[in-house]
């Protein structure tokens, strides 16, 4: 199941509108790409699609359910159903590489499963076969704070990977790698939506990513769909529009570095 979103709106507590009647549709298994210059409403658009949002305009539904016409529990299951990738991922800094892994699970495992994980991992097998995807199997024991930016990249795209979820979200998920890896991390993304038949929603701010792996482009600027496109069919002067205000068109490797420590990195942005 994919989902779709009808004149969709939000507005932060602060009063920034970040999202102006979005109206898109995904099919299942479907693989786009958004795109757009910082503070677009990319970030907030697939926290809306991760049911972490609640929109205050318009209609959502994801994979066949609106996620707030039910219970509580009835969210719980379908969060569970989704996996977002994060910019900056909410990895507790002391925590083991195979703790976080595992914890792409939490969501299905009942909830003495998931406590005695903490302890003793359930699964570290299963850990180190997604880690092993993403060429990270001998950092299954080591602690998270010890990792480079690209690394706990890297180690929270094997949580989602695990996880095993219906519809697949991805927030910069390359931002912190090198170009070489980036390429190899979005195939990646691709392949397992592919091989699994499940939805795949990436932001990419490289441009030349998202054209090359990606047959479905949509453009976000200021809150609201600029252009829904095949890949082949966005043009120079579209992107030259998109990226107006940061004067050029981004290209890959991201910001940052695979080498160095993770420290100092930045909070998700509402981007």
């Amino acid at each position: 199941m994919g989902f779709s979103l009808d004149g969709v709106g939000f507005t932060h507590a602060n009063g920034y509108r970040a999202l102006r009647g979005i109206t898109l549709s995904v099919a299942p298994g479907e693989r786009v790409a958004l795109i757009g210059a910082s503070g677009a409403g990319k970030t907030t658009l697939l926290q809306v699609l991760a049911a972490s949002l609640k929109p205050g305009e318009g209609r959502v539904n994801l994979l066949g359910a609106d996620p707030w016409g039910g219970s509580p529990r009835a969210l719980r299951a379908l969060r569970a159903r989704i996996g977002l990738v994060h910019q900056a991922a909410p990895i507790p800094p002391r925590q083991r590489v195979v703790t976080a892994v595992l914890a792409g699970r939490l969501g299905q495992w009942p909830l003495w499963k998931s406590l005695v994980s903490l302890v003793v991992p359930a699964d570290p097998e299963g850990a180190r076969r997604e880690l092993a995807r993403l060429d990270l199997a001998e950092r299954l024991f080591e602690r998270c704070d010890r990792l480079s930016g690209g690394q706990l990249q890297r180690v929270a795209l094997a949580r989602v990977l695990y996880q095993q979820p219906d519809l697949l979200l991805a927030d910069e998920p390359v931002s912190a790698m090198d170009p070489a890896l980036s390429e190899l991390t979005v195939a990646l993304l691709n392949e397992e939506a592919l091989r699994r038949g499940v939805t795949l929603v990436a932001s990419l701010h490289a441009v030349d990513l998202a054209l090359r792996h990606f047959a479905r482009v949509v453009g976000v600027k200021d809150g609201a769909i600029l252009f829904d496109l095949p890949a082949a069919e966005v043009t120079e002067a579209l992107l030259r529009e998109l990226y107006a205000s940061e004067g050029g068109l981004p290209s890959a490797g991201g910001i940052g570095s695979d080498a160095g420590p993770a420290v100092g990195l930045s909070p998700l942005r509402c981007a």
